[in-house]
């Protein structure tokens, strides 16, 4: 059984992973080549990375907010449409948002994160990201472009908090239990280790604390968890919070999962 993404290889954009081959329920597979996730897209070159051109990507869905958009703007694939579905625009200042800026400052991440408030943080934040008027509004869309405009790559900077959420939900909107969720959600962690390394070694050699490095730059269960719980209690489960919370027809979900849930190949 493969629980996670194949990780597809890429010189100038990071943590790119093709979900096809993931295991649903059902003992189907997510199809290959038409669901992407990954970092941010604003260093692609594609003289570069030709077999990320080749992908034929139809859609690149940015969740990143209007800060980091401005200060980094997407490259995109000239097959690809580029679509803005800012997750976190009703609160820029959110850690997700600010992973640079927090492991410039020593000092400024002691104050704002130390004490364990840094795993509090994202906790919260993942809870916005299932809550939100504006979040919900951004996860409907990226559903709506796996419907209907793929092949559909999505990402944020890191593409691990805000497209760790969205993979989560679109693996559980294509019938995956959430054992194989938690599995991919975590399996970014080696990959943004390594993206971040330098920005790590920098912040600890100035004195940051460890932990509050590891809480920003890796995703833990914990965050997971606080969205999950978030979507069970207000919606019952993954069902309610597309059809009600996202506004997702039923009609839509389905066909989804007829089109993207294919026979076990691998």
């Amino acid at each position: 059984m493969t629980t996670t993404a194949t990780a597809v290889p890429a010189a100038t954009v990071g943590n790119l992973r093709d979900l096809g081959g993931v295991t649903l329920a059902d003992g189907r597979q997510v199809a290959p080549g038409v669901l992407f996730r990954s970092g941010q897209f604003s260093h692609f070159d594609p003289t570069a990375d030709p077999h990320v051109v080749a992908l034929g990507l139809r859609t690149v869905v940015d969740l990143r907010t209007a800060e980091e958009r401005e200060a980094e703007p997407d490259r995109v694939p000239g097959t690809a449409h580029l679509l803005v579905e800012d997750v976190l625009g009703d609160d820029p200042e959110v850690a997700p948002a600010r992973l640079h800026a927090l492991l410039a400052d020593p000092g400024r991440a002691e104050r704002e994160l130390g004490g364990g408030r840094a795993t509090e943080m994202f906790a919260a934040t993942y809870r916005r990201m299932v809550l939100s008027a504006r979040a919900r509004e951004a996860y409907r869309a990226l559903v709506l472009a796996v419907a209907d405009a793929r092949p559909v790559l999505f990402h944020c900077t890191a593409g691990k908090d805000r497209t760790g959420w969205g993979a989560a939900l679109v693996l559980m909107a294509l019938g995956a239990d959430r054992g194989v969720v938690r599995d991919e959600f975590l399996a970014v962690n080696p990959a943004v280790r390594v993206g971040f390394a330098p920005f790590r070694d920098e912040f600890t050699a100035a004195g940051g604390d460890p932990g509050i490095a590891d809480a920003i730059i890796e995703v833990h269960g914990a965050y997971l968890d606080a969205a999950l719980d978030a979507m069970d209690t207000t919606w019952g489960g993954v069902d309610g919070y597309l059809r009600e919370g996202l506004g997702v027809p039923d009609e839509t979900v389905a066909r989804m999962r007829a089109e993207l849930a294919v026979p076990a190949w691998r």
